[in-house]
């Protein structure tokens, strides 16, 4: 039994040392180091080309003009994309009030069921300002790889589906790039605070 617990002592310490590689503040480093700036093994963000609400294809320069706060998910999703956009959408309102801007952005992971117009009435519904994005299949597949979210359809069940998806929120700027990420346990007082940091430095 001891042996046993050695070895499981020696596995957690492992992942906990993995944990800290792949996601641990950046120390001192940087101009964000003050806003405890996460870090993450290779690059994160890149360019991607999708559809906007009005049918337009965007490309991610278009879409990011300012520090953008990027979600990926699906309008039919039952419970946690609607309670995390919502989320994302209080946390820039919350900004707003402090007199920093933020675009909010949503991009689907199901193009089948959310055409532009789907997912232009999810945004509008969601904040005023938040952009909903859609495409072909190649081109949100080519957004998530960017992203590195993860994303698998179910199947269809009398016509219906559910779709399993990372959860992240990620902020990006134009010339910055991917900044943070947030997990979906946040505030969005504490969401705001954070990315608040960072538009400060910027």
């Amino acid at each position: 039994m001891i042996r046993i617990a050695a070895i499981v002592a020696v596995f957690v310490a492992a992942a906990g040392l993995l944990a800290m590689v792949f996601f641990s503040g950046r120390g001192d480093e940087g101009q964000f180091a003050f806003c405890g700036a996460s870090s993450v093994a290779g690059d994160l963000g890149g360019h991607f080309t999708l559809v906007n609400g009005a049918g337009e294809t965007v490309t991610s320069a278009e879409v990011i003009t300012e520090p953008t706060l990027i979600y990926f998910g699906y309008t039919y999703c039952p419970d946690v994309c609607p309670l995390d956009v919502d989320r994302n959408a209080a946390a820039v309102e919350i900004l707003e009030e402090r007199g920093q801007s933020v675009t909010p952005v949503f991009i689907t992971v199901d193009p089948a069921r959310d055409t532009p117009e789907v997912v232009r009435d999810f945004a509008d519904a969601m904040h005023p300002r938040m952009i909903g994005l859609t495409g072909s299949d190649e081109q949100v597949a080519e957004a998530s790889k960017a992203y590195r979210t993860y994303y698998k359809a179910h199947p269809p069940v009398d016509g219906e589906y559910l779709v399993d998806h990372s959860t992240f929120s990620y902020l990006v700027t134009p010339e910055q790039g991917f900044l943070e990420f947030f997990r979906r346990e946040l505030s969005p007082e504490e969401m705001a605070d954070k990315i608040g940091c960072y538009v400060d430095r910027i």
